[in-house]
């Protein structure tokens, strides 16, 4: 997943990679007390996507945070401070790690 699907490319904020993508942020925001200003994400897995849609209960927007906080290792309050701008380029990381560049 390294190499771009040529209609989307990558971003300059994102570097993408088979097991995580980094994504720089707008500004910083502080993490477990740490200003910073990189946010990595994981690769999900079944147990992620699992455990998130058994907390969210059909709430799409619960599902959402859920799974971003187990991805990036932060809280929910956390990532409620980052800007609607991080907190998009934070989705578009998930989408690319959650896409099949190849289909």
């Amino acid at each position: 997943m390294t190499q771009a699907n040529a209609s989307k490319p990558v971003p300059s904020w994102l570097v993408v990679s088979d097991s995580h993508v980094v994504v720089t942020l707008k500004g910083s925001v502080l993490i477990g007390g740490v200003a910073v200003d990189k946010l990595t994400l994981r690769a999900p897995t079944v147990r992620d996507e699992r455990a998130a849609s058994a907390v969210a209960n059909g709430d799409s927007e619960k599902y959402e945070l859920h799974l971003l906080c187990s991805l990036a290792q932060v809280t929910e309050p956390e990532l409620m401070t980052l800007s609607v701008r991080n907190y998009k380029r934070l989705m578009a990381g998930y989408f690319r790690l959650d896409e099949e560049d190849e289909l």
